[in-house]
């Protein structure tokens, strides 16, 4: 089109008319900021985007969070991937830091676009959510859940979908199991029954190791030598057409150290920890959700049961799992738990033994001998002590000589005590 000198606008016609569609449009974005709720907001733009996306030559390729129970790998895979990804430029970005966390968590938000590029293939994501609402029954009451349910849409050119499906988030899966590796802080899960019935989770910051576990050598490297076949063993356990689990029974007296020694097999393995408590469970169904929803490389921890869990189908759901049951009395447990098969290994957690004792004056006294140390070890092959008992007795005081003799001293009174009430076990 062209302009006679009489009829082309003017410099500063141009200007003021483009200084007048700019305010217009910010005018615009400042009210659907302001006075839009964010429901609507994210409806408008999931409409825009399926307008758009139908009109080009793109293949839109939808990534939900979940997949009715269980968790979809590939969309949190992204989530992982995009926030190491994301430019300067982009607009908006989701920050956080749990405490102790190694760093910063940075995600993509909401309605926010991010161009990736893979072997010259150019790929748009775009984090999109919508909701909907749950009737919940309990205690013969009925509530209303709203639901979020978030999903990633991942848009390209229609001839890369070969690639983008064989090679692209194969990429993905991987390049993201690297980043949690590199910044993976390990999580105690736990159920809330009193709100959502799921998994929430804190840090598990428990500094107990093989190394610092007063218990005996011989169970211990026994321990570790399984946990280490355990973890190497993928492709046995599929070829044997076996669930790749391992199910531990840990049995003694409390203050022998159960807990410490799964939170020293999390720090081993590097496994988040999953606190299931039974009594809270009212059917299959919950167990089946909650099982379903832990993660792969995870400790699942509780004092009974679980057996339809073990034997079932549901068994196979979810990989490089380790089942642990605590109890104070092995004997008090059903026999059919006890049967060859049900459990991999029986752990003893017993008495506090002189070897045991001796990780104990290393680890708080920074001592491997002493010459009250023969004194102590004819007082543990006559008196019961728990590991627990002991270590109290040494954080009492960090002179070693000081120490000691206040542990022979608890040695003595103990056995005094229990000698008057009857209840004196000798070894």
């Amino acid at each position: 089109m062209w302009f006679s000198t009489k009829t082309m606008p003017s410099y500063e016609a141009i200007l003021s008319a483009t200084a007048s569609l700019t305010a217009s449009v910010i005018l615009l974005r400042t009210i659907a900021n302001d006075f839009i709720p964010e429901s609507i907001k994210d409806r408008l733009f999931l409409h825009l985007h399926k307008i758009s996306s139908s009109l080009s030559s793109q293949l839109t390729v939808v990534i939900e969070e979940s997949d009715g129970l269980t968790v979809n790998q590939v969309f949190h895979a992204a989530n992982v991937y995009l926030g190491e990804k994301l430019s300067s430029s982009t607009p908006r970005i989701k920050v956080k830091k749990p405490e102790k966390e190694k760093g910063l968590q940075v995600t993509t938000d909401k309605n926010q676009e991010m161009v990736d590029v893979f072997k010259g293939m150019k790929l748009k994501w775009v984090l999109l959510s919508t909701s909907r609402n749950h009737v919940l029954k309990k205690n013969n009451k009925n509530g209303v859940l709203k639901e979020e349910i978030r999903y990633f849409e991942l848009s390209f050119h229609k001839k890369n979908r070969e690639m983008v499906l064989g090679s692209y988030l194969p990429y993905l899966l991987q390049k993201a199991k690297e980043i949690k590796e590199k910044n993976k802080t390990l999580k105690l899960h736990t159920v809330d029954y009193n709100g959502t019935d799921y998994w929430g989770s804190i840090n598990l910051d428990h500094p107990a190791s093989f190394d610092t576990m007063a218990m005996d050598p011989a169970v211990k490297t026994a321990l570790i030598e399984d946990l280490d076949r355990f973890s190497r063993r993928r492709e046995f356990y599929r070829r044997v057409g076996k669930a790749w689990k391992r199910g531990y029974l840990l049995y003694g007296q409390p203050g022998t150290g159960k807990s410490s020694l799964v939170a020293a097999m999390a720090n081993y393995l590097k496994f988040d920890v999953y606190d299931l408590d039974l009594k809270e469970i009212q059917c299959n169904s919950d167990l089946r959700r909650l099982l379903i929803g832990t993660g792969n490389g995870s400790i699942i921890v509780t004092l009974s049961g679980l057996l339809n869990f073990i034997d079932g189908l549901w068994s196979s759901c979810g990989d490089e799992r380790i089942i642990v049951f605590t109890t104070n009395h092995k004997d008090r447990l059903d026999p059919v738990l006890l049967r060859p098969g049900r459990m991999d290994m029986h752990l003893h957690m017993s008495y506090c033994t002189f070897s045991g004792f001796k990780t104990l004056a290393s680890n708080y006294l920074r001592i491997q001998d002493h010459q009250l140390f023969d004194e102590i070890k004819g007082w543990l092959d006559k008196v019961q002590a728990t590991p627990a008992a002991v270590a109290g007795e040494l954080m009492k005081c960090e002179d070693p000589d000081v120490a000691l003799r206040g542990l022979i001293k608890w040695f003595h009174n103990r056995a005094n005590t229990e000698m008057q009430d009857g209840s004196l076990n000798i070894k």
